[in-house]
Parts: C-alpha cells; sequence; structure tokens
C-alpha cells in the first residue's frame, strides 16, 4: 500500500492497511486540498489521495497544461509507478470526471483496471460540448464561475483582489482549454463498474445526460442525484462519502 505521494499525487488519508485507494480528480481551477473533508468520512479502508495539477498551490511554479490526455499520461504513469498492490477507484468532478475517464483507459490497458469509476458533474467524453471561454475574458471566465458557484459572493472576491486574481484565473484558464479543446478517440470499453453522480440543480449535465456515459463500459453501471447545484459535493460530503464507502468499503 502506498504511503507516500508523488509529483502529482498527494496523500489525504494515507490509510495503512486500507483495502481499496480512492484517488480524486479536481475540477476546473480546483487542487488536491478539494476533498479534505471527504477523505475525513469515507471508510478507514479506504486510504484517500488527491491529484494535484500544475500550476496551483505547491506546484505554482510549474507549467499549466491544456491538454486533457497528457494530464492523463502523467497521473496515470504515477500511479503505474506504485506497482501492483493498492486496488484503485477514481472519483473525478467536473473536468476531473473526463481526466480520470482518461485515466482509467490507460490504467485498463497496462491490466491494470480501476475497481471502480465514479465521474461526478460531467457529460459523457463524447457529448458534444463546445465553449470558447478560455479564449475570452477574465471577466467572462469569472461570470461562468459565479453561474456555477454554490455562492457566487465567493467568486466575486476576485473582481476586487486583484493581486489573487492573478494567481487563480492562469490555471482556471488552462483548465478551460483542456475542457473545451478535448476530443474523445473512440477505443475500448471500461470493464470496471462505473457511478455517475450529480447534482439535481446542476446546469451542466442533465439526468439524461449523465446515462450517456453508460456506453463507455460493460460494467455494472448507475447514476445517482444528491441535492444541489454543479458543486454538490460541498454541501453534501457526507452522504457522497457514505455512497463510496457502500461501494468500495
Amino acid at each position: 500500500m502506498p504511503v507516500a505521494g508523488t509529483t502529482w499525487l498527494r496523500a489525504l488519508r494515507a490509510g495503512q492497511g486500507a483495502r481499496v485507494v480512492l484517488v480524486c480528480f479536481p475540477p476546473g481551477g480546483g487542487s488536491a486540498g478539494a476533498f479534505r473533508a471527504l477523505a475525513q468520512q469515507v471508510s478507514r479502508g479506504i486510504a484517500v489521495y488527491a491529484v494535484q495539477y500544475p500550476g496551483r498551490q505547491d506546484r505554482l511554479g510549474d507549467p499549466s497544461i491544456t491538454d486533457i490526455t497528457e494530464l492523463a499520461e502523467h497521473v496515470t504513469a504515477d500511479l503505474l509507478s506504485w506497482g501492483a498492490a493498492p486496488n484503485l477507484a477514481l472519483f473525478g468532478h467536473s473536468m476531473g470526471a473526463t481526466v480520470a475517464f482518461e485515466v482509467a483507459r490507460r490504467l485498463q490497458r497496462h491490466d491494470r483496471d480501476p475497481l471502480w469509476l465514479f465521474a461526478s458533474g460531467r457529460i459523457a467524453p463524447d457529448a458534444p460540448y463546445s465553449g470558447r471561454l478560455h479564449a475570452g475574458s477574465d471577466a467572462d471566465l469569472l461570470a461562468d464561475l459565479e453561474r456555477l458557484a454554490n455562492d457566487p459572493a465567493s467568486v466575486a472576491v476576485l473582481r476586487d483582489e486583484p493581486e489573487l486574481a492573478e494567481l487563480v484565473l492562469p490555471p482556471l484558464r488552462a483548465d478551460y482549454r483542456a475542457v473545451e479543446t478535448y476530443v474523445f478517440e473512440p477505443g475500448e470499453r471500461l470493464r470496471c463498474p462505473m457511478s455517475v453522480l450529480l447534482g439535481d440543480a446542476d446546469p451542466t449535465v442533465t439526468v439524461e445526460q449523465a446515462h450517456r456515459w453508460r456506453a463507455h463500459t460493460d460494467g455494472q453501471f448507475e447514476v445517482t442525484t444528491f441535492s444541489g447545484c454543479h458543486f454538490y459535493l460541498d454541501e453534501r460530503v457526507g452522504e457522497v462519502a457514505a455512497y463510496l464507502t457502500t461501494r468500495l468499503g
């Protein structure tokens, strides 16, 4: 069982003796710390690690990456460096769901099928999508963040604090570009179980759209809704932790 992080992975709860390692993938603009509360509430039998994308927090000096598949390649390499010991489950929210999906595909090609893939708050990889916010103004990016935020006031502060905005907006723009330029490449379906989670008031994905993920696995499949908007997880941590524990613990 791995006990140390890597360049791309941060240990939120190493969990000596844990049966499963849950690897969490943040949304666009997010960081590994977004999953600390979740890590504390899942079963003690589950170790929790989170991906730290470059360009933020302790990787502030690393150049941002604007390509989903490149992000997936780096994370996959770090996961494979752990060897064959851990049973890996993947949880990705929003952009992180697409990155987690691409990592799952790569792990399967190395005969390291994930135990489970949890895709949260995101349309299926092959769903039609168009967006050009990454090429727009800072104001456009902030307006979209406010649209998605549980509390728009938490985003509005960036308009009043330019020094903070200078730290937040460049990696956020890189993430938007990664999402908006992603092109799904057809390939072998996953073999692992897949759960799609979403808030019942999420403006970015409907229940009908969530079911489109079904085409990407031959394993068990389910769609589950929680009360809330795009970032429902922030307000439903206990419910989501219980959901994950039931399937992994």
